[in-house]
């Protein structure tokens, strides 16, 4: 499997798909609890057009958690290396919740480096609920296990309509979502979420297009909020219905023709 070995010694993992380095690449990155898998129902569709960059983040999934204290910057940083590894000096970025995060870390860092992005599931302003959602997590994580805290994540994490829809696959989910994640390196991450600077230092008109998805069911962010991040950022905003968090998984089809449309339209 391929990794990225930092200056510090983390490995990342990350792999490329598509073939013929003259086509336009996307680079995913995950958010909270996910990692490459998530992206994969999406990258089956675009893989025909696109060449594709996933990767886990420092303590996601098969990368390593790393010595150093979590960061937005240094998850930013690895970023710009693995980018730098893969020798992809161009790419349109597609993320999601905390990888959206990272995003804009990266283009407040190398803006060059970006040809188009996509930020899903996140707002400037996070309301009072949604800081104590998050902070009910770590809380959980730190006085139980965590497979209670995924269970109590995925209320949030997924829309009314995919969670009365899949109501007989939660179990599955949850158990799929702990397999995937390991104690001690989200303890960490959650515990760095805490200190990250307000996403508003992050905001600035950018040198290339930006569009903005939220979901109308989603508690973790506002419509204000995600509409405020597309103005600011030069972009536009698309709220889909009776979606939540968890954008690809809930509405696939939407988000690849959406993202599809954004990434191939010369007047988007």
């Amino acid at each position: 499997m391929p990794y990225l070995k930092t200056a510090d010694g983390c490995r990342i993992y990350y792999e490329l798909l598509g073939e013929g380095f003259g086509r336009p690449t996307i680079t995913f990155v995950n958010g909270t609890l996910q990692t490459t898998v998530y992206w994969k129902p999406a990258a089956k569709e675009l893989v025909h057009q696109y060449r594709l960059l996933v990767y886990d983040a420092r303590g996601q999934g098969e990368s390593d958690l790393g010595a150093l204290p979590l960061s937005l910057q240094l998850h930013a940083s690895d970023l710009k290396a693995l980018l730098d590894e893969t020798g992809i000096h161009l790419t349109a970025v597609v993320a999601i919740s905390h990888g959206a995060r990272v995003a804009l870390a990266l283009a407040d860092q190398s803006p060059d480096r970006i040809s188009r992005m996509v930020l899903c599931s996140i707002s400037t302003r996070a309301t009072f609920r949604a800081r104590m959602i998050v902070r009910s997590w770590h809380e959980i994580l730190q006085r139980h296990s965590l497979d209670a805290m995924v269970w109590a994540a995925v209320p949030h994490m997924f829309g009314r309509t995919y969670l009365r829809a899949n109501e007989r696959q939660l179990e599955r989910i949850v158990k799929t979502l702990v397999r995937r994640n390991r104690t001690e390196s989200l303890r960490a991450h959650l515990e760095a979420l805490q200190n990250y600077p307000p996403l508003g230092a992050l905001l600035k008109s950018l040198p290339f297009l930006v569009l903005v998805l939220t979901g109308a069911d989603d508690p973790l962010v506002t419509t204000e909020g995600a509409e405020e991040i597309a103005r600011i950022c030069g972009g536009r905003h698309i709220e889909l219905k009776g979606v939540g968090h968890s954008i690809t998984a809930e509405a696939p089809g939407e988000f690849n023709r959406l993202i599809s449309e954004f990434l191939s339209n010369t007047r988007s």
